[in-house]
Parts: C-alpha cells; sequence; structure tokens
C-alpha cells in the first residue's frame, strides 16, 4: 500500500502474529507453507467509525475483510472484549475502543457522559486512561472551556481525542493536535455551513482543515445515506439483512430511527429530496477533502440504526470511489492511511516487515476490482488463518442472534458504572 501496484509471486513469512519477511523465496525450516494459487494478498480493512454491541458482530467484521475496528462509544463490557481479544481468547478483528461519550450539560441521554465542570472533565479522561480505554470521544454540546479542560488533560495523559464536532465551538477548534481525527461528513453540512450546500461556502472549510497535518477525516457516508434508504423503503425492518443487527438495537434504535423518518416525510413530502440532496453534498465533500490532500480514513457508523457490522465498509467505500478516488486511493482509506491516525494503529494498514499480520487473501485484484474485497478466501488476524467456510460460519451464528436480555444487562451495566 505505498504505491499503486501490484508484487507478482512473493513470499510471505508470518512469525508469530508479524511480518518477518517479504521475498521471491524464503527457506524456513518447519512451518506450514500456504500457497495463495494466483489469488491476491492485501491489507485486512479497517473501519474506523463502529459500535460494537455483542461478539457475533465481531464475526461480521472478520467475514467482510475487517480485521481491526476503533469502536466509538466505550463500555466496561468493550475492555472485556479488548482483553479477549488481546490475550486472543477469541477469533475477532483488533480491537481500539474510546471510553464513554464526553458531552455538555444539555445533551441529555443515558448514552452520554455530562461534564459539569473543569476538575470533573479531567477526572474523566484521566479515569478512562487508567481503566484500558484507547482513546477519548468528545462529542456534541461541549463548551469551550470544558472541552479546553479534556483537551489539556488528555495531552497529559497521552491519550488521542476522537471528536464529534460540538456546536459550542467553532469548527475550526476541533483541528486542535490532540484530536487525531473529525467524524462525520454530515457535520461539516450542519455546523459550519448551517445546512448550506454552497459548494464556493465549502471551501474555505476544506482549507482550514487541509492545512492542519495531524487531522483525518472520517466522512461516515453510508449512516446518513441510510436515512435515504429508510425513507425509500417502508419494510426495512423486515428485511433479511436486518436479521445481523443486534436485537436490542433491531428492536429500539433502528426502529426509533425508522419511525422518526417515516413520519418526517409524511409531514413533509420534501424531506426525501432534502436528505437525498444533502447526501450527495456529501458526496462533494469527499471530492474536496480527497483533493486538498486531507487524509479520509473509512468509518461507516455501523451498529446503530440499519447500518450493518461488517457489510457497511464496502458501501461506504464504494460512495469514495463515486467521488472520484481511485480504487488505490479508495482501498488507503481503510488501510494505510486509517493506520496512521493514532501511533498505536501504527502496527496495521500495510505488507510489510515488522507489521502486523492483518491480510486476505482474495480472489480478484482490488486495485481493480472492489467488491473482490466483499469475501475474501482466507482472513488473517495476527496471522491466524481463517478459511471462508469459518468466515461463513461467523454469519450464520450472528444473523437472527437472540441475545436482547444479554444486551440490556450489559447496556444498563454501563448506566449504572457511568452515571
Amino acid at each position: 500500500m505505498n504505491q499503486d501496484t501490484v508484487l507478482v509471486d512473493k513470499m510471505v513469512f508470518i512469525k508469530e502474529g508479524f511480518i518477518e519477511k517479504i521475498a521471491d523465496t524464503i527457506e524456513v525450516n518447519g512451518i506450514q507453507v500456504f500457497d495463495g494459487e494466483q489469488k491476491y494478498l492485501t491489507p485486512g480493512l479497517i473501519d474506523m467509525h463502529v459500535h460494537v454491541w455483542d461478539r457475533y458482530e465481531l464475526g461480521l467484521y472478520l467475514s467482510n475483510g475487517v480485521t481491526a475496528v476503533r469502536n466509538l462509544w466505550g463500555m466496561p463490557m468493550h475492555l472485556r472484549i479488548k482483553e479477549d481479544i488481546n490475550e486472543e481468547n477469541i477469533f475477532a478483528p483488533l480491537f481500539f475502543t474510546t471510553g464513554p461519550k464526553l458531552t455538555g450539560l444539555e445533551f441529555i441521554g443515558d448514552d452520554n457522559v455530562n461534564l459539569n465542570n473543569l476538575t470533573e472533565a479531567k477526572e474523566k479522561v484521566i479515569s478512562y486512561k487508567n481503566r484500558g480505554y484507547d482513546f477519548i470521544k468528545t462529542y456534541y454540546g461541549l463548551e469551550k472551556k470544558v472541552f479546553n479542560a479534556v483537551i489539556e488533560q488528555s495531552k497529559k495523559s497521552e491519550i488521542d481525542i476522537v471528536a464529534h464536532p460540538s456546536q459550542k465551538v467553532p469548527f475550526s477548534y476541533h483541528l486542535n493536535p490532540q484530536i487525531k481525527s473529525i467524524e462525520h461528513a454530515e457535520e461539516i453540512v450542519q455546523q459550519p455551513l448551517h445546512f448550506d450546500l454552497d459548494s464556493i461556502k465549502l471551501k474555505p472549510i476544506i482549507d482550514s482543515i487541509s492545512q492542519s497535518k495531524h487531522t483525518s477525516y472520517c466522512p461516515t457516508i453510508t449512516v446518513f445515506n441510510n436515512i435515504y434508504q429508510m425513507m425509500m423503503n417502508d419494510s426495512i425492518l423486515d428485511s433479511e439483512s436486518l436479521g445481523y443487527m443486534n436485537t436490542l438495537i433491531k428492536n429500539t434504535d433502528s426502529k426509533k430511527q425508522f419511525e422518526r423518518w417515516f413520519n418526517a416525510k409524511q409531514e413533509d413530502s420534501k424531506t426525501i429530496d432534502r436528505i437525498k440532496k444533502q447526501h450527495d453534498f456529501h458526496i462533494t465533500i469527499i471530492k474536496k477533502l480527497h483533493k486538498a490532500g486531507i487524509p479520509i480514513v473509512c468509518g461507516t457508523d455501523a451498529g446503530i440504526g440499519v447500518t450493518l457490522p461488517g457489510f457497511s465498509i464496502h458501501r461506504e467505500l464504494a460512495f469514495y470511489k463515486e467521488a472520484g478516488l481511485s480504487n488505490y486511493e479508495v482501498l488507503k482509506t481503510a488501510t494505510v492511511n486509517a493506520s496512521q491516525t493514532h501511533s498505536i494503529m501504527n502496527q496495521l494498514g500495510t505488507i510489510e516487515k515488522g507489521k502486523t499480520a492483518n491480510l486476505l487473501l482474495v480472489d480478484e485484484n482490488p486495485l481493480v476490482n472492489l467488491s473482490s474485497l466483499k469475501k475474501p478466501s482466507f482472513v488473517f488476524v495476527k496471522g491466524r488463518k481463517l478459511n471462508r467456510t469459518t468466515l461463513d460460519s461467523f454469519k450464520e451464528k450472528a444473523k437472527n442472534k437472540k441475545n436482547l436480555i444479554a444486551t440490556a444487562l450489559r447496556y444498563l451495566e454501563n448506566l449504572i458504572i457511568e452515571k
């Protein structure tokens, strides 16, 4: 992934989960030699914006070629998942997670930690770092003084921030060096543009982001497009694919979001057209971000609404292709670009000596056909080889699972601990 080409007939030596050597011929005694059989070896995909609710979903990511995820709504259960993955007790993508979402006082909800003062803001950052969360997630409604305290403590605690932009500060405020990625193309529309889909007004915003050499942008085009999909399909909640959603989320969040947008189109028939136009403008934002040289990192917001874990990354990549990126540039968003966002992920994203052996073996060249990534023949996670039969079994286990009560108890645990 350092040039738009294919290296032909190479051997890759994997030792203890890492790439030891790449050469035309490698002679090592006493190890399995696996023949790629005219297939293509490519880095495993990274989804930089997900919401994981159960361990079945981890299999869905692997089945779709996703070998690392960044979970952006951390709860105690995610620390347990992370520990089991790091100790190789379960087959799963490498797992990185923020702590709970830090918000302002007015953004009330059981999914938010409302910060009251500067002292509390700093204490939360210290606590999340000590408990094992990888990043801090800042969210809607953070006022400048409290936000400053979060940034200041994050720098002292040496923990990166991932920012869902707050409307209480200028959009440019999120270009602070401690903030490594900004989430959602729609936030550019909703905050600095005030829903005015104007390319001329967009330019200075893109220019300001491009001047920040430490900022990546995670567009999550798919999750917003799914609003349009819900309004166009009144039976979407009954679709077979929704069987892959977590049971509790399907019965609560998916239903709630569908009803919201169903009612919106009933009240105003122009809503459908408005949402479609905003989605199309998001594609324009991708074009402008890419042209300005801003690192785009692939994220889907999977796990909420009707945005499916694992499957959705391929729709997200297709939208980047629609925005004019080449297949190589699209692939970079879910590999090398993602890996460069945080220092703790630098070992991922490329196939080179010393990197983690997170790899996909696919039937066709993804530089020619991106859809070849949808169903890899083999997935390697830290060198552990999973064949297609195993990957398909993960999908079957995840479909129509009966885990509503278990998920509810884990969610309740988070409310007790964080509230």
